[in-house]
């Protein structure tokens, strides 16, 4: 007995690796193992199998997955370096020598009956009906590859809406909702609903493609939208689903309040109008969807007959209370067209019923489509068709030329013959080549007859001699012409080319906007609910990354701002500013226009907060020109700065600022390291080497090619004497003893004669003949 039950424990154990080892062969993607897009070339893929091979070789990696991982490139290699195996893989999901889905699906079949005949399995032993082959047959007429989806049912659903199943292998879900799928696929395809079935494990690409990153997935197409399922499958709810697909306006609901305004529409909108008089409260689902398969040629209204205030409509139209009617209604509104009666009526009884009715007696040439259908271009002698074009005004109500027009039309219908009418305002072009010159026809109705003779534009044309009164005489004349082009067509002597019609019902692109708008905004709310959060992230991230930004930005500005004017106005500097204002050209900061005002210069501090943005992050192409000046210094130098830069400042490239000394000396002369002979070399017995005055000194800084350009303050007299015979590079830096002596010996006159020769600097500044010195990075500013 204990031998018997370690037998079963070792079938179950080899059971769960087989099982292990299938599932991972189905995980199997060589373009994963490469690390190349399925778009990669042969040269790509050599070269990505070459640099893994040698890293994952046995011999050299010593890792103990090394060899399982070096097996799977050589067989990743093996499949897209050979053209046929890649191609089968890329379109089945298999690189078996199979050389198509068939064969590679009797070929897991075998796999998994040899596999469960050996074990004794029965279907009991999970529950499920693990045969594959009855399963298969149920799919098999509706599977979809992506060249079919994209070809044929994609362009189709703007006709039908679509239920496509999303299933695979080993899909435990896939089987417990088959009887539900069966019974809902017999009933919809019945009502004219389109069926498919992707299989996730051979065609990965339209799984990605439609969105479904897991099975089983049902979803909707209708107009090329896709929309997911995310109900309970019963059928109940997929019938729903597929209802909701459908758009509201399709059918709309008409009483004895509003059916003569129903009917009347066909003037406007260029339809027959389509009733459907049923006892049963909503809609049905069938007359829908024929009514969004013909929405473009018809018009269609629903009658309950059960609704108090139905019986004018039932009595005037002889309505069979206890049997469907379907009624279509074309110019005259108080007697339909066409009738159709009967109980269960088919799908495809309407549809033809449908298409013998689906243009008006006297159509109007809306478009240059409509015309294409309602004239066609003759194929041979027996196959001709002649169009009767009355061309009159547009009017709000029937006039009597369009009326007698239309009973002609109505008494005279024939196969080779078709009725229509232009609206000459409307389409100018096509009406002037059609009739004669002269003033006979100027606002008059007229009658041609024309025939197309390729798709150009060319046609044989007759208009007749007189305007189109309606009188029997017109019709008499007509008539005759009509039944003469049966035996001799050559009456169509005249010819001409047709310009293109104008389309008359396409909606303005205002409306367009609005329409893709509300599209848009409907399936963000739809997929932020329901759809995979992986397809919502991008979306996601983009909002959030621009409320981030935009809430960064807000923060530090008004941090930057505050700070600034705390730094550049200090409260006992407030009156100092105002004075000088009175006499010397102002400068702040808060003005941020870049047009200069008179006596006006723009000079910000650099600072921590602003050297980022002014210096660093500058854009290629702009310039910051910094002062650097004391705070002792700082309101003469800065009165003499705006004087001397006033007239470059309409550049927009150009920024102007300032650099206080006493905060950022080291910054200072580590960038005048860079500059030949601008900064003295260390002495060690110079005691004042550490207090050098570099007050006066301005500096054009480049943030985007790292570089400056250096101006030095000239030499006045008073400097002079009181240096003596200093060189001329210690004049400019031993301007005293220390900065106090330096301010209060010399005065604010001498001060401001640094300065004295800047205008010129600035003019080589933007001639580009000032000399560069480039430095690696900007240093911190602390």
């Amino acid at each position: 007995m204990e031998v018997r039950k370690l037998s079963i424990s070792w079938q179950f154990l080899i059971v769960l690796v087989l099982i292990l080892q299938i599932l991972s062969a189905l995980d199997f993607d060589p373009y994963r193992v490469l690390g190349v897009s399925r778009t990669a070339s042969q040269a790509d893929i050599k070269k990505a199998y070459k640099k893994l091979a040698r890293e994952w070789h046995p011999d050299k990696n010593k890792d103990p997955g090394a060899e399982d991982k070096f097996i799977q490139i050589s067989k990743a290699y093996e499949i897209l370096s050979n053209e046929e195996k890649r191609s089968n893989y890329d379109q089945y999901g298999d690189a078996g020598e199979s050389q198509g889905f068939q064969k590679q699906q009797q070929q897991r079949e075998y796999r998994f009956r040899h596999f469960h005949e050996n074990f004794y399995f029965d279907e009991s032993f999970f529950h499920f009906p693990f045969n594959s082959e009855r399963r298969d047959s149920i799919d098999e007429k509706y599977l979809l590859h992506f060249s079919h989806y994209v070809n044929e049912v994609v362009p189709d659903s703007f006709k039908k809406p679509y239920l496509i199943k999303i299933t695979s292998d080993w899909c435990f879900s896939c089987i417990h909702i088959e009887p539900v799928w069966k019974e809902v696929v017999q009933e919809l395809e019945g009502l004219g609903v389109g069926i498919g079935v992707v299989h996730a494990g051979y065609e990965r690409r339209l799984a990605h493609h439609l969105g479904a990153h897991s099975t089983p997935s049902i979803l909707g197409i209708i107009n090329g939208k896709v929309s997911f399922f995310h109900n309970a499958v019963v059928q109940e709810n997929l019938r729903q689903f597929v209802e909701s697909l459908l758009p509201g306006n399709l059918v709309e609901k008409v009483t004895n309040k509003n059916y003569v305004r129903f009917l009347s529409g066909w003037q406007q909108e260029n339809k027959p109008h389509v009733l459907l008089f049923d006892q049963i409260p909503t809609v049905p689902l069938l007359y829908k969807l024929i009514a969004f398969a013909h929405k473009d040629y018809l018009s269609f209204g629903y009658v309950y007959v059960g609704l108090r205030g139905a019986e004018e409509m039932t009595r005037l139209y002889n309505i069979h209370f206890h049997t469907p009617s379907l009624l279509i209604f074309k110019e005259h509104i108080n007697k339909p067209a066409d009738i159709l009666q009967g109980r269960g009526m088919k799908k495809q009884v309407i549809d033809d019923f449908i298409a013998q009715n689906k243009y008006l007696l006297a159509a109007r040439l809306t478009s240059q489509k409509l015309f294409h259908e309602l004239c066609p271009v003759k194929r041979s002698h027996r196959q001709r068709k002649y169009c009767v074009v009355l061309l009159t005004a547009e009017a709000s109500k029937l006039s009597k030329p369009f009326e007698a027009f239309l009973s002609f039309a109505l008494a005279n219908t024939q196969d080779i013959v078709r009725f229509v009418h232009v609206y000459s305002s409307r389409q100018q072009e096509f009406a002037n080549t059609l009739l004669p010159d002269g003033e006979a026809f100027q606002g008059k109705s007229a009658v041609s007859i024309l025939e197309r003779r390729n798709t150009a534009g060319r046609v044989v044309y007759k208009t007749l001699e007189d305007p189109w009164t309606g009188s029997e005489t017109d019709k008499f004349i007509l008539l005759g012409y009509i039944d003469q082009l049966r035996k001799d067509p050559a009456l169509l002597s005249s010819e001409a080319v047709l310009p293109d019609l104008n389309d008359e019902l396409a909606p303005v692109f205002l409306l367009r906007w609005i329409y893709s708008a509300s599209d848009y905004i409907s399936d963000c709310w739809d997929g932020l609910f329901h759809s995979n959060w992986r397809e919502m992230m991008p979306l996601l991230s983009l909002i959030f990354s621009a409320l981030f930004i935009l809430f960064g930005t807000v923060i530090v500005q008004a941090f930057s701002d505050s700070n600034d004017e705390r730094e550049s106005n200090p409260p006992d500097k407030e009156e100092a500013h105002e004075k000088a204002g009175k006499t010397e050209p102002s400068f702040t900061k808060e003005n941020t226009s870049k047009i200069p005002k008179k006596g006006f210069v723009e000079v910000t501090e650099l600072t921590d907060v602003t050297y980022t943005s002014n210096l660093v992050r500058l854009r290629p192409g702009h310039m910051n020109v910094v002062l650097i000046l004391s705070n002792s210094t700082k309101n003469s130098l800065l009165q003499k700065f705006a004087l001397e830069v006033y007239t470059f400042t309409g550049s927009n490239c150009l920024h102007f600022s300032f650099l206080s000394l006493d905060k950022h000396r080291e910054w200072l002369e580590y960038l005048l390291e860079f500059a030949q002979d601008a900064a003295p070399i260390p002495n060690q017995y110079d005691k004042h080497f550490m207090e050098r005055d570099y007050t006066g000194y301005v500096l054009a800084l480049n943030g985007h090619k790292k570089y400056f350009c250096l101006f030095k303050p000239q030499k006045t007299v008073e400097e002079e004497e009181a240096l003596g015979s200093c060189s001329d590079l210690d004049s400019s830096l031993h301007l005293s003893e220390s900065r106090g002596k330096s301010s209060s010996g010399l005065g604010s006159r001498p001060i401001k004669g640094k300065l004295s020769k800047l205008s010129l600097w600035m003019e080589r500044l933007l001639e580009g003949s000032l000399q560069r010195f480039y430095i690696p990075s900007w240093p911190e500013l602390d």
